[in-house]
């Protein structure tokens, strides 16, 4: 995959990944604390975004909006329209909420990204269509992936109150873990720490911001 170099810019982009239940959200918030802590101005969003396109893929993704049958029935929406939709959403998103935040020199931080597409919408479609459609996208300053087993992770779900989405099963779980895990070693753009995200909280949170520390060092 080949996705735009960064325009040299004033602000810092970080991305964090990993399975549903690895602590992607829980993380998201810590980093953002600490950054304003530090007297930055931070922007913290997601993917789906919340953005027109975004908000119908929730939807969908909880079956609340489906495409429908000759005779009339509910249908799933397509793998490949979803990994279409996914990339529209990101371009919408890039344009519209990241790229300024970034000219403005904030700090974004996303909770999920490209990666999420490679590993997730490469289960059902070819990669290579997924690398294509999402070439235009930004490229991350870093990417904090946090590395966990998909059974660890589903019990974490399982403990949450509220729907689950159409990605949230134990054996499409497991399929994308082993997504990330090959794609980690031979991610071509960008920096990635891989982080055991079974580690208690703090120690997962202490190791992002070294992470994040040796980036901004070596920068």
């Amino acid at each position: 995959m080949s996705m735009t170099s960064n325009t040299p810019l004033p602000g810092l982009f970080i991305v964090l990944e990993g399975i549903d239940g690895a602590g992607t959200t829980t993380q998201t918030r810590v980093l953002s604390s600490w950054f304003k802590s530090l007297g930055r101005v931070v922007f913290v969003t997601r993917e789906p975004s919340d953005g027109p396109i975004g908000n119908v893929l929730r939807q969908m993704m909880r079956g609340r909006v489906c495409s429908r049958s000759l005779a009339g029935e509910a249908l799933p929406t397509g793998p490949t329209t979803m990994a279409l939709l996914f990339a529209a959403d990101r371009i919408d998103h890039i344009e519209n909420e990241i790229t300024p935040h970034l000219e403005a020199g904030h700090v974004v931080i996303c909770d999920r990204y490209v990666l999420s597409s490679l590993a997730y919408q490469s289960v059902d479609v070819d990669l290579a269509f997924v690398s294509q459609i999402n070439s235009k996208a930004l490229q991350p300053d870093i990417t904090i992936f946090l590395d966990i087993d998909a059974d660890i992770a589903m019990k974490r779900v399982a403990e949450r109150t509220g729907s689950r989405d159409s990605f949230e099963t134990l054996p499409f779980q497991k399929k994308v873990a082993a997504n990330y895990r090959q794609l980690i070693d031979s991610y071509p753009v960008g920096q990635v720490a891989r982080i055991d995200g079974t580690l208690p909280l703090e120690e997962v949170s202490a190791e992002s911001k070294r992470a994040i520390e040796a980036y901004l060092q070596a920068r």
